[in-house]
This record gives C-alpha cells, sequence and structure tokens, in this order.
C-alpha cells in the first residue's frame, strides 16, 4: 500500500512540476494585445508572434520588407534571451507573409540568424493582413536540453 501511495504522489508531483508554466516578459517587447510575448513550461519555450515593432513606439518603423523582418527577428531574439534561450534553441517557426512573392528575399534575412545552418522546422504561410498592417510575423518554439 506505501509503494502504492509513493508512486501516486510521485506521478501528481510530476505532473504539478511539469505543468509549472511562466509568463516571459522583456522591456524591449510588449504585447499589444491580451497575450504573454512567450510562455515557458518546463523547458520548453513558447513565443507569440512577433512583427517588426520598434521597441519605443510600438510602430513600424521602417521603409523595407527587409528591415521589418530585422526587426521582428530581434525582438524574437529579445524575448528569448530574457530565459537564457537563443536561435540555435529554436526547434519549430511559423511564419506569416502578406506576400509570398517575398519569399526568397525573407529567407536570405531569415537565414541570418542561424548561421551554422541548422534551421528549425518551419512553415511559411501567406496572409491577407496582419497586425498593424505588419508583411511578416513570425512565431516560435525553442527547447533547452535537461
Amino acid at each position: 500500500m506505501k509503494n502504492k501511495l509513493f508512486i501516486l504522489s510521485f506521478f501528481f508531483i510530476s505532473t504539478f512540476a511539469f505543468s509549472q508554466k511562466q509568463i516571459i516578459t522583456s522591456e524591449k517587447v510588449k504585447a499589444i494585445g491580451p497575450y504573454s510575448p512567450a510562455v515557458l513550461a518546463g523547458n520548453t519555450m513558447y513565443v507569440s508572434g512577433q512583427i517588426g515593432l520598434h521597441p519605443d513606439s510600438l510602430e513600424i518603423e521602417v521603409d523595407s520588407l527587409d528591415q521589418e523582418i530585422v526587426q521582428a527577428m530581434e525582438n524574437v531574439k529579445a524575448i528569448l534571451s530574457q530565459a537564457g534561450f537563443d536561435f540555435k534553441d529554436i526547434v519549430s517557426a511559423t511564419v506569416y507573409m502578406t506576400d509570398l512573392e517575398e519569399y526568397a528575399r525573407m529567407n536570405k534575412v531569415y537565414r541570418k540568424y542561424f548561421p551554422d545552418k541548422n534551421f528549425p522546422a518551419r512553415s511559411v504561410v501567406e496572409v491577407g493582413r496582419l497586425p498593424r498592417d505588419a508583411n511578416f510575423e513570425i512565431s516560435v518554439i525553442a527547447q533547452k536540453e535537461k
């Protein structure tokens, strides 16, 4: 009976420990709606979609798609770094674009953030419109080794 109670207790404690989540925020990146910039659950970080908002004005202050992508990727980087993560920890990315004709151009900027060419799994989806009339949005999932 004691063994069964011990096993049952261990199961509930383990389940509770793994279900703990931590909201990740960053002074450099603020949410523009009712969501968290990222959530850390165990050793996995889920980063909400990031667009090319300048951290001070919360506006898109760039003149080109390339600059917009760079700002969005820098926003992801700022969020990841808050919990000790980096681009090398990203296991999956979802990219939303308003014009897939710019796919090659996006890839040229995107690949600079993965210099070792260890790219995560990725989906790219064309959408009709993005918040703040952005042209690019990216959300990622990152995981640290245990």
